[in-house]
């Protein structure tokens, strides 16, 4: 079965406009992991519109005293504030993008050609401190070879073009034919692959139905705005039941 990682940036982004305390984001990483999420993603960026520290360290702290079995996955570009605070938290996984910090989104990966010295250095910097470390990678399979020259444990395939095609089956199959390609490819280079971006529960199933070695799901957007009908309780369930379509 496919791990689920909760994203819990949207729900910072909300509770931030407001400056109140809710929605809680460490009350719904506990509703979430106590459903039987594998862990929980945070993406802190410098501007702190969603994710702050203060969330990293709080659901550091949450998983310490209740889910010790769980994972912390930490997102961001490896400045020295970013590369600082993981190590801090004890990041169980640390998944490096390539972000400028105005950008709204993920949605493009390292370039590893020309960026693999850089992450290369910090990839064993993170290894040495017992980070496990995930590049996050556009769907080729051509970059999986200089992915794997950096030393990184994973990459994390970006979902995006495949979760905007759901209107289109056509696109959407050829997505996923990329999809597994960069799979295979990582995989044949002993990366194991994470994927996230756009991921609705039916674009869950169809990926993991496709690719079902794929090891992790990161997914916020699509799951938070779920929960807004279903509840945090149910809409993971339904999550986890799309990561493993052969049992459900």
């Amino acid at each position: 079965m496919t791990d689920l990682s909760v994203n819990l940036n949207v729900a910072a982004l909300l509770r931030n406009r407001r400056e109140h305390p809710w929605p809680d984001v460490v009350d719904l990483a506990r509703i979430a992991l106590a459903t039987g999420a594998a862990g929980v993603t945070v993406h802190p960026r410098p501007d702190e519109r969603h994710t702050r520290p203060g969330d990293v360290r709080a659901l550091r702290a949450l998983l310490d005293a209740e889910f010790p079995d769980r994972e912390l996955n930490v997102e961001g570009y490896p400045d020295l504030r970013f590369l600082a605070l993981v190590q801090e938290v004890r990041a169980d996984q640390v998944t490096l993008v390539p972000d400028d910090p105005a950008q709204a989104t993920s949605d493009h990966g390292w370039d590893f050609e020309t960026q693999g010295t850089m992450l290369a250095e910090v990839v064993a910097g993170l290894k040495k401190h017992g980070h496990r470390v995930s590049l996050f990678s556009d769907p080729e399979a051509a970059h999986m070879a200089h992915a794997a020259q950096t030393g990184a444990d994973r990459v994390e395939i970006y979902t995006g073009p495949f979760g905007g095609a759901y209107s289109d089956p056509v696109a959407e199959e050829r997505e996923l034919g990329r999809l597994a390609d960069a799979t295979a490819a990582a995989e044949a280079l002993g990366l194991m692959v994470n994927a996230g971006h756009d991921l609705t529960v039916s674009g869950t199933r169809k990926l993991i139905t496709r690719i079902p070695s794929i090891s992790e799901v990161s997914i916020g957007h699509a799951l938070l705005c779920d929960a807004l009908t279903f509840g945090m309780a149910e809409t993971v369930r339904r999550y986890l039941e799309s990561c493993a379509p052969s049992e459900g």
